[in-house]
């Protein structure tokens, strides 16, 4: 976990490209208990040039999570994983994977594409608050706090 991420909303980039499922999403993360701020992108492309602040990225946040779905036009979203795992700038940023079918796990998992948890669309809260308490635990585990 980033020292600067303590005390903030926690910054959430949503990649998806079907605008009902991307405001169910909002949606559901705003009833939640985490404080967040949530951008949203609608392709792979304009993904990346979020992630790397390209274009009219520049001043983007580095999100703290992606909420990413992967069939996604322009660049897919197993493409998207794959750029951002080959990347050291942002291969330490947990991706939750956003699906309808449990066929995309096995087909990350051949692929060998690491992803921190899937999440069903559309996107239950109760989910998604457990998804985001366990990598809360994860990230927690590698800081140590003043006594």
């Amino acid at each position: 976990m980033r020292r600067d991420a303590v005390g903030r909303p926690m910054e959430i980039l949503l990649v998806e490209d079907d605008l009902e499922d991307a405001g169910m999403t909002i949606d559901a993360l705003r009833q939640g208990d985490v404080p967040c701020r949530i951008s949203l992108v609608c392709d792979g492309q304009e993904a990346m040039e979020f992630l790397l602040r390209e274009q009219q990225y520049r001043r983007a946040p580095r999100p703290d999570l992606i909420l990413l779905d992967l069939n996604l036009p322009k660049k897919t979203g197993r493409e998207v994983l794959a750029d951002v795992r080959a990347d050291d700038q942002l291969a330490g940023i947990p991706v939750v994977v956003l699906t309808s079918s449990r066929t995309h796990q096995q087909i990350l998992q051949d692929e060998k594409l690491r992803v921190e948890s899937y999440l069903t669309k559309p996107v239950d809260l109760a989910q998604f608050n457990g998804v985001v308490k366990s990598l809360r635990k994860y990230m927690l585990s590698d800081v140590t706090l003043p006594q």
